[in-house]
């Protein structure tokens, strides 16, 4: 087949290589000139995506892909078309924006010709595939879905770093507005993914059809407003197990141990591109969804939650040099997506404290780029609050924070003997 993938972000350059990786020639359409260049060039243009850089440097010599800006190149004759451009959530209205996708649907439709499957795989509101694409693409190309063009609706379910791994592990969900859309959706992915044995799952792993592109649009929805809504509970019970003296990890294991329970832990910020977003996507279309919106405003409220803890433990924070440990949204990966450190940071900063920032990820000029002031490891503090889970943070000692008053551990992940003599304040257990 020949296909085009719309948007080579850390999602669709990794789709493009699988497809390619499958044996079928792939275009890469980008507006980032920078980004096509380096991939021309056999190279990744993000870092900590696993076995990336290698599939990159055999596929494109090989002539099996390759990226442009110019979707008159791309589009004609694709027997397949994958968008993966992103919509965003406006912070204050919590309405969703579609000024990226919407720019890329209008570009393709310009290009679109029949025969073609079109497949959006990043996560939508539910209807929007069949209220706002389809006629926009039949506008632009003059084409009518269902007969020149088919429309299906697949979500991406990886998480970046091991997408090519994800990809193996999960149904590949599909649904289209038509028969023939998801017969061809389905032959499409079964020639473009593979997948391994899952005998935990009621049916066979592989394409999945939910028959409707609605049906698969509220799939990827709820799978992560579930996510979203069971921390914001765990974090209901550890403020309170907290206020009251008890061991809310003690509690989630016991509770876990039997099998009708599945408790997520609580934490200081819940980051990344796809939980704080996508329960607001729903909330776009089912407004009287309250637990939903519940939920995502006590997640939200953590940063300050904890902080407003610290300084109830050490009092007046003005003057105080606060630590932030952790810019990353979550451990091992380099993205700051709604990552907590920036309410973190500001909670602190409202309350006149001196803060810096530490990762062992970034550079200091990195830091700086994002507005913090670096920190390294060894420099006096009086408050330390660890936000991010790293591996580097588990042997975490006072030692390391000079005159540090107060460890704020957010993730529960620093080893507890260490911090002995210090004050330790763990998220979900007494101070």
């Amino acid at each position: 087949m020949r296909i085009a993938v719309v948007a080579l972000g850390k999602i669709g350059l990794p789709l493009a290589v699988q497809f390619a990786s499958s044996g079928h020639d792939v275009v890469g359409v980008d507006v980032n000139q920078k980004a096509v260049d380096i991939i021309n060039a056999g190279q990744e243009p993000f870092p900590g995506e696993a076995h990336l850089a290698e599939k990159l440097q055999e596929l494109v010599p090989a002539g099996r892909l390759r990226a442009t800006t110019d979707y008159a190149e791309a589009i004609p004759g694709a027997d397949a078309v994958v968008l993966v451009a992103p919509v965003f959530v406006n912070d204050e209205t919590w309405e969703p924006d579609f000024q990226y996708m919407d720019s890329a649907t209008r570009s393709l439709a310009e290009h679109l010709t029949p025969g073609t499957l079109v497949s959006y795989e990043t996560t939508l509101p539910v209807g929007t595939t069949r209220n706002r694409w389809k006629p926009m693409l039949e506008e632009g190309s003059g084409l009518t879905e269902g007969t020149d063009f088919f429309l299906a609706y697949s979500p991406e379910r990886v998480l970046t770093g091991r997408v090519f791994a994800d990809l193996r592990k999960y149904p590949k969900l599909i649904g289209a507005l038509s028969d023939e859309g998801n017969r061809r959706a389905r032959e499409f992915y079964e020639a473009v993914l593979q997948f391994d044995e899952r005998p935990d799952l009621p049916r066979p792993n592989g394409v999945w059809d939910l028959g409707t592109t609605e049906a698969s649009e509220m799939a990827k929805l709820a799978e992560t407003t579930y996510r979203d809504v069971n921390i914001g509970l765990a974090n209901q019970f550890g403020l309170f197990a907290a206020a009251h003296g008890i061991d809310v990890y003690k509690v989630i294991e016991a509770c876990n141990s039997q099998p009708y329970s599945h408790i997520h832990r609580p934490g200081i910020a819940v980051g990344g591109h796809c939980i704080p977003v996508y329960p607001r996507l729903y909330l776009s279309t089912d407004p009287d969804a309250d637990i939903v919106r519940v939920a995502r405003q006590l997640n939200a409220s953590m940063p300050e939650r904890l902080v407003a803890q610290a300084e109830g433990i050490l009092g007046d924070l003005s003057g105080l040099r606060a630590v932030v440990l952790g810019a990353a949204y979550r451990g091992g990966v380099k993205e700051t997506a709604f990552s907590g450190v920036f309410p973190t940071v500001e909670a602190l900063r409202a309350r006149g404290a001196e803060v810096v920032v530490h990762d062992p990820l970034y550079t200091d000029e990195e830091l700086r780029r994002l507005g913090f002031e670096p920190y390294d490891l060894g420099g006096p503090v009086d408050l330390a609050i660890l936000q991010t889970d790293h591996a580097d943070y588990r042997e975490l000692s006072p030692a390391q924070l000079p005159g540090v008053k107060l460890l704020v551990d957010g993730r529960a992940a620093t080893d507890a003997a260490l911090w002995s003599g210090t004050p330790r304040l763990v998220v979900g257990t007494a101070a």
